[in-house]
């Protein structure tokens, strides 16, 4: 038996990259995984075909994150396959536009807030009415959150420096019920969303200058953020709560 049998799991974001990764290591360890997406059907429905082909249980949930009702529309799905709930990753998140502060505009920057920062707060809230006792919740953060990085990354960065605050604060409120809130921040991550600028011949260049920002020289992978995740969600991680989790492969020494 894995250390999360019997329990379940929604991971957010979670038919691709991180997220799928995510999701693929709860289901090794025993959970029930609701895969969550928002657009791309068919990546979440390859990701519960591999769960279930692995031995593991999952399914999808539709929603879409960063408008109006979309956490309630999040819950309302979840609940027509599942009742309760003891982990929650908040994982779905966007880069943004992308662009200094001098070209941001409102909307841009009121577009990532939206899906990085408000729809995790009340997926949370909405959250923790149905989540049992001693269960879980975890954020992915990121290493640009403690250090100063790409100045079009700035609206980004914020999104994630808030989801911080929310993560230590959150834990004070509900450690009484066993439940821990905790982020991990990933560093530079080889997944679909950075392909354009990391991956290819063409790209070398900053595949190998983000390589060397590790100690380890080596661009981290999926697993390297879900394995993190994995341990805060099991009954080991316990005693770690309201904490930022270095997972940049140590490119913040």
């Amino acid at each position: 038996m894995g250390a999360l049998t019997g329990r379940t799991a929604l991971v957010t974001g979670g038919s691709r990259g991180i997220g799928r990764a995510i999701s693929e290591r709860l289901a090794r360890d025993g959970a029930r995984v609701a895969v969550h997406y928002g657009r791309d059907e068919r990546a979440a429905a390859e990701t519960v075909a591999a769960i279930t082909a692995a031995g593991g249980s999952a399914f999808t949930v539709r929603a879409r994150l960063g408008v109006p009702g979309d956490a309630e529309e999040l819950w309302a799905a979840y609940d027509e396959q599942a009742d309760g709930v003891d982990v929650l990753v908040n994982n779905a998140g966007t880069d943004g536009a992308r662009k200094p502060i001098g070209e941001t505009t409102p909307e841009e920057f009121d577009d990532v807030f939206a899906l990085n920062t408000k729809a995790p707060f009340f997926i949370t809230k909405l959250g923790l009415e149905r989540m049992r006792d001693g269960g879980r919740v975890v954020n992915v953060s990121t290493g640009l959150s403690r250090r100063a990085g790409m100045t079009e990354l700035i609206a980004y960065a914020m999104t994630k420096g808030a989801l911080d605050v929310f993560t230590m604060t959150l834990a004070k409120e509900v450690g009484a019920r066993g439940i821990t809130v905790n982020a991990v921040a990933p560093g530079v991550i080889d997944t679909d969303m950075n392909a354009g600028w990391l991956r290819g011949e063409e790209n070398k260049a900053a595949w190998e200058a983000m390589a060397d920002l590790s100690p380890f020289r080596r661009i981290g992978e999926p697993r390297d953020i879900a394995d993190v995740v994995g341990f805060l969600a099991s009954p080991e991680g316990r005693w770690v709560t309201g904490q930022w989790i270095d997972a940049t492969g140590g490119s913040l020494l």
